[in-house]
């Protein structure tokens, strides 16, 4: 039975986070020397197989704001993750185990200016600097992507609504260029490019919007070939250049969903996230029945997952039908 792009991107997304969460910060050469190659649990963090992380958690709270409030309210969605925060909401075991820093200093900037009343704007609460480019906003952008998918919206309307996502937590450009590069790599897959048509596409992309100084650092990815590259040039740490050069690099070398995964994981270091967004891009591209069934059903809250992704498609579809 096939899955639409939203179900299949989503649990893909889930899967990835999951399979990467017991390796998380685990050395490459080990893992090289013993690779991981199913699911499993009780590793880097306490919690049994098939439990996601951050990532998916964020996401999903992002997720359930929009189809509560019909639409992009920034100010719920940290609200959300504040719940998540505070009371292990949108975890798969009642439970927070794992968060960035940087999300983390947000959320908790945000909800302070409300109890002290300075009025600070959602979009302001992410850390602005060149310190603050971890990859936890685009861990969890996939739901601006899947909105975007027959939305009409020009370059810069998508180009505005990710950064305005993204600084909820992340807000220097660096990051946001990242959050875009991958949301439009996304709607070229689901428009039906092939993961190599669509990666000459991003790189085809305008980018004026951006600074030189911001584009630099994606030279590699934009500029040359990621593919060539040697796996020991490859980082798969948590800055978000590292993070999306790795997904890239894996996705664009693999042939199918459950190699792509095994690939990610076995990268070490932040294998969750990396795992996560290629587990997103991979499902598209070869689609809900490509990942593994037993990785499926071996995942939290399955069917929570597949009812929410679900229901976020309707609303973004009943959103879309309303504004033609």
């Amino acid at each position: 039975m096939s899955k639409s792009c939203f179900i299949s991107s989503i649990i893909g997304h889930a899967v990835g986070d999951a399979m990467g969460v017991p390796v998380e910060f685990s050395i490459r050469e080990k893992l090289l020397e013993h690779p991981v190659t199913d699911m499993m649990g009780y590793g880097s963090h306490p919690v049994p197989a098939g439990y996601w992380s951050d990532d998916t958690s964020m996401e999903i709270a992002t997720i359930d704001s929009f189809i509560e409030k019909n639409g992009w309210d920034y100010d719920d969605i940290l609200n959300k993750y504040a719940e998540w925060v505070q009371n292990g909401k949108y975890t798969p075991g009642g439970e927070v185990f794992d968060i960035g820093r940087t999300c983390l200093r947000a959320i908790r900037k945000y909800q302070q200016s409300k109890v002290e009343k300075t009025g600070i704007k959602p979009i302001d609460a992410g850390q602005k600097d060149l310190m603050g480019n971890g990859n936890g906003a685009l861990m969890r952008i996939l739901p601006v992507a899947l909105y975007c998918v027959d939305s009409n919206m020009s370059d810069n309307e998508i180009i505005e609504l990710v950064s305005n996502v993204s600084s909820l937590t992340h807000g220097h450009e660096i990051g946001i260029l990242a959050c875009y590069i991958y949301v439009k790599y996304i709607l070229f897959l689901i428009n039906g490019c092939t993961k190599e048509e669509a990666y000459k596409k991003i790189k085809e992309l305008d980018y004026s919007y951006f600074t030189n100084d911001s584009l630099s650092v994606y030279d590699r990815l934009l500029k040359d070939d990621i593919r060539t590259l040697k796996l020991g040039d490859i980082k798969s740490t948590a800055y978000v250049v590292d993070t999306l050069e790795a997904s890239f690099y894996v996705l664009l070398n693999c042939d199918n969903y459950r190699q792509s995964i095994i690939g990610a994981i076995n990268l070490g270091n932040d294998t969750d996230t990396i795992a996560a967004i290629v587990g997103s891009m991979a499902g598209i591209i070869y689609g809900y029945n490509d990942i593994p069934e037993k990785w499926i059903d071996g995942l939290a809250k399955k069917d929570y997952l597949l009812d929410l992704a679900s229901k976020f498609e309707l609303a973004v579809k009943r959103g879309h039908i309303y504004e033609d």
